[in-house]
């Protein structure tokens, strides 16, 4: 997935947590996510689930109730995130 299919995908998330009917929920699933810059991204709510996130820069994300399950994010930046009620079940974490 480009930079610019983030984009896209996070301006329609933004729009649908303001207002479902004026976007679409963020639909990550499975996506190649390696090395993204996601810094400071609302993606609570957002379909995650298979994505590979590996060494991706999520500092800041808020991931409340996010599905994250079986996606990997190993090497990603995790500081600040929020990870509160996120659905974290095989989720290949960090290592440091």
């Amino acid at each position: 997935m480009n930079a610019d299919d983030i984009a896209r995908t996070l301006a329609s998330h933004a729009r649908w947590l303001s207002d479902p009917e004026t976007g679409d929920c963020a639909d990550f699933r499975g996506a190649d996510l390696q090395g993204a810059d996601l810094r400071g991204a609302d993606l609570r709510g957002a379909n995650l689930r298979d994505a590979d996130l590996r060494g991706a820069d999520l500092r800041g994300v808020d991931l409340w109730g996010a599905d994250l399950c079986g996606a990997d994010i190993t090497g990603a930046n995790l500081r600040r995130a929020d990870l509160m009620g996120a659905y974290l079940e095989g989720v290949a974490l960090p290592t440091e």
